[in-house]
């Protein structure tokens, strides 16, 4: 969380820092702040509580701090409340050295208290400001930057994405990371920093992504990248495919109803990645059938709405490959005693590849010795990059801090890697995997029949706008769409909403159930339906409103207030279809009320602390 930008270059810093800032609001939007070095080195240091046009106007668009380096920062509040003190950038006693942060400094009471007993003194409640003021630390007992931010990851136990400007060094920006998102741009005399990619689009698409404990070096229009020991080393230099508009709302009015619509696209070319005349092809991911077929069972990790495809995944590579399957909340992962075999694969999805708890189960599993398949939308993520197989989501920048899109991309993902386990190891036979890969090409269009449909949706949302409680509730992947459906209603609308397993209902969730609650049914799934139709119509008997999301051709009992119906598909692939309404439903329900669609309070994008 938290999103941190920099820039030195033959340009005002400031108007290009809080455009950048603007891309990166998705992380954080508690209060934000720039600092910028002037014509004599002094620093100036802007901040502002609340959201970012706040600091805008403060600072009349940038065009009120004169500069041409600096660095800025925009924050989801972790250590200390969210106000313009404890606001980022933080600084040594006289704003000599002045640093942003994203990330946990997880020791910082204990160098807190190191460096009170030298005489330092505290302003805020942050993290933040023990990092800054322990570099200003070594920078004075050695007096050289690069030592001092050595000195600083040397000491610190957390993650950290930290840039750093000293008015020693006037026009330059120093940083390192770990475990934290990091990416670096050049472009002519310019040089960028940035927690993500959108934030550079405008002005480059070549970008270093830089390594854990690296220490990079931004000046005269070029990096120069340092490990620890100070030695220079090598980044290798990435051309980003996506273009500045991909990251713009190109006429609607939210980011996430524009992502909702990229959807069809989003499908086909996530589709099209590995699919080419009638075969999937892994050699892209490096993975050879042989290597697929020696897998005995597999593992799949993630958080939140990665770990909602995940269990989608888990029942349609049970039922397609008849392999093992068991899905993890990554947070959870590391934490168990596991037994892992050396012939499991670990499956990790993670929109960004910067998800601090998938990370850290993506490695207990490489510590283990077990082969890693790492599920993302970003090329250059630390989760790409430790992976030992990486499938690259197409959804392209997905901005709201609600996923839809990029959910999607994850569960074709997961289709794809069904079809191609039961095709290596002969569980289904040459016509029905023909069958399968036809309807996934078909996918995109039943998707944008859907959307069509959407002003059905709005009307309902706007009528059931006064619902303080919803329950969700399907059978199989039915129950795996009931929690993203919930998920997706908690997080936008704020209002009180759980998802369960249909028969788990009666089992003391149904006490609950009372005049006028709103109860969500997903009924796609053949064999399962009628016994979901049974514990919707227990809730209707306690006076529930019904809702269903059912295929188009299925008959459903006229005690439902209201049916999305969904073209029908083959039921592995039916969570495609059936999650569309719901998350239009938590779209207009959230617009109706009023909310910040895009920026849900106490929420940030991508998940980057424990």
């Amino acid at each position: 969380m938290c999103g941190i930008v920099g820039y030195t270059g033959r340009k005002q810093a400031a108007p290009i820092l809080l455009e950048g800032l603007t891309k990166l609001e998705y992380r954080g939007y508690d209060s934000a702040g720039v600092a910028v070095s002037d014509v004599l080195g002094k620093i100036v240091i802007a901040k502002a509580q609340g959201k970012l046009e706040v600091l805008k106007e403060k600072i009349d668009g940038g065009k009120a701090i004169q500069g041409k380096c600096g660095i800025g920062h925009t924050r989801w509040a972790t250590h200390g409340v969210p106000n313009e003190t404890n606001a980022h950038p933080h600084c040594n006693d006289d704003s000599t050295i002045v640093a942003v942060h994203n990330g946990i400094i997880e020791n910082y009471a204990e160098l807190k208290a190191k460096l009170q007993r030298r005489g330092y003194q505290f302003y805020s409640e942050t993290d933040t400001e023990v990092a800054t003021k322990l570099v200003d630390y070594y920078y004075k007992k050695y007096g050289e930057p690069l030592k001092a931010i050595s000195e600083f990851a040397l000491r610190v136990r957390g993650s950290y994405a930290l840039a750093v400007m000293f008015s020693d060094y006037k026009g330059e920006i120093f940083a390192i990371r770990k475990d934290s998102p990091m990416v670096i741009g050049t472009s002519g005399g310019d040089c960028f920093l940035a927690s993500d990619v959108p934030a550079l689009l405008k002005y480059t698409k070549h970008v270093y992504y830089i390594e854990n404990l690296q220490i990079a070096h931004l000046f005269d229009g070029q990096a120069q990248f340092f490990n620890l020991d100070r030695e220079p080393v090598g980044v290798p230099l990435t051309e980003v495919t996506w273009d500045a508009e991909a990251a713009e709302k190109d006429g609607y009015e939210h980011y996430m109803l524009k992502e909702i619509h990229e959807q069809p696209r989003v499908v086909r070319d996530t589709v099209g990645y590995l699919l080419h005349d009638g075969n999937i092809d892994f050699s892209e991911l490096m993975l050879t059938d042989e290597a697929l077929a020696g897998f005995k069972s597999i593992v799949v990790v993630g958080c939140g709405s990665a770990y909602h495809a995940g269990v989608v995944m888990q029942y349609v590579i049970e039922d397609l490959a008849r392999i093992p399957v068991r899905v993890e909340l990554a947070s959870e992962f590391r934490y168990r005693t596991l037994n892992l075999r050396g012939d499991e694969l670990v499956i990790a999805i993670s929109q960004s590849g910067e998800t601090a708890d998938t990370i850290a189960a993506l490695r207990e599993a490489k510590a283990q010795g077990l082969k890693t398949l790492a599920v993302v939308n970003v090329v250059g993520s630390t989760i790409a990059r430790e992976a030992d197989y990486v499938f690259y989501t197409k959804a392209g920048p997905e901005i709201s801090v609600a996923t839809t899109k990029a959910y999607s991309a994850q569960l074709i993902a997961g289709y794809l890697i069904a079809i191609k386990l039961a095709e290596v190891r002969g569980a289904v036979s040459s016509e029905y995997a023909k069958a399968l890969k036809a309807e996934l090409l078909l996918l995109p269009e039943k998707i944008e029949s859907i959307l069509a449909e959407q002003a059905s949706v709005q009307q309902f949302a706007f009528h059931t706008m006064d619902k303080k409680d919803a329950f969700f509730i399907g059978r199989g992947i039915d129950y795996a769409v009931s929690m993203e459906g919930s998920l997706k209603l908690k997080e936008i609308s704020y209002i009180h909403s759980e998802a369960y397993a249909a028969g788990e209902l009666k089992h003391g969730a149904i006490s609950l159930v009372e005049n006028g609650t709103l109860v969500f049914g997903v009924l796609t799934q053949e064999g399962l339906i009628a016994k979901t139709v049974s514990n919707l119509l227990e809730t209707k008997s306690r006076n529930a409103r019904l809702a269903v999301v059912a295929f188009e051709d299925i008959e459903l009992p006229q005690v439902c207030e209201k049916v999305f119906s969904v073209p029908r598909t083959d039921s592995h692939f039916a969570a495609s279809l059936s999650v569309i309404p719901l998350q239009l439903y938590s779209y207009y329900l959230s617009v109706s009320k009023g909310n910040n669609v895009d920026k849900p309070r106490n929420l940030a994008k991508s998940v980057t602390v424990e």
